[in-house]
């Protein structure tokens, strides 16, 4: 019995140390980027994601958990979006948010943290675009440092400023966060979509899923 009572006892200093981390990410994320932490869509916390596309008083919010080197979420990017953002994000319906879920290969993090800092210089949603126009295999060097430092260069931003971000790791945590609110919620693949009205009501959709099926999922949202 006391035996027992000890792996009960390191089991829990465990979870309680687990804890104590999560927690000092958490605020050490809040404390460098002054982001609003209490940003939630339904039970998704979006705070570390991207910022929004679209109005933030949508009545639908589709948040994507994606990786730039996905080549799925490639295929939602050029088959899809565009519908969607025509038809729900550009009439009011609906906004969207990007959340990183990068964990195909080693270069799918610092694409990630690369859009944050374009983000500071408010070309996020240019360089996350220009990633997936420019997508290539995972981890074939097309994402490398070199080459997100090239991107930067062509939408124009102050790349002083830009490489010293990249170098730095500035954004590492950030992604981490995004990643674990990934794993939170059940998300194993990508794109995966989640998309909440309102109300809180949520449905999740997996795979480069067509513009008809986000079709009847939002209408029956609204």
């Amino acid at each position: 019995m006391k035996k027992k009572g000890m792996i009960f006892s390191g089991i829990a200093a465990i979870v309680i140390i687990a804890i104590i981390a999560s927690i000092s990410v958490f605020q050490s994320v809040n404390e460098s980027l002054n982001l609003d932490m209490g940003q939630t869509h339904g039970k998704v916390s979006t705070a570390t994601g991207s910022p929004i596309l679209g109005s933030d008083s949508a009545p639908i919010t589709i948040i994507e958990f994606g990786d730039y080197q996905c080549p799925q979420c490639y295929n939602w990017f050029h088959s899809t979006k565009d519908s969607v953002v025509k038809n729900y994000i550009e009439t009011g319906k609906s906004n969207l948010v990007f959340v990183d879920l990068a964990f195909l290969g080693s270069d799918s993090p610092k694409a990630a943290a690369a859009t944050y800092c374009a983000e500071e210089q408010g070309k996020y949603w240019e360089f996350h675009d220009l990633l997936y126009t420019s997508q290539e295999g995972i981890d074939s060097g097309w994402a490398n440092s070199d080459h997100l430092k090239a991107f930067a260069f062509s939408l124009g931003l102050d790349m002083k400023l830009f490489d010293s971000c990249i170098d730095s790791g500035k954004f590492d945590k950030r992604v981490q966060f995004n990643i674990n609110e990934a794993k939170k919620q059940g998300v194993s693949a990508t794109p995966t979509f989640i998309i909440v009205n309102s109300n809180g009501q949520q449905q999740k959709l997996v795979g480069a899923q067509p513009y008809a099926v986000f079709k009847d999922v939002i209408d029956s949202m609204i």
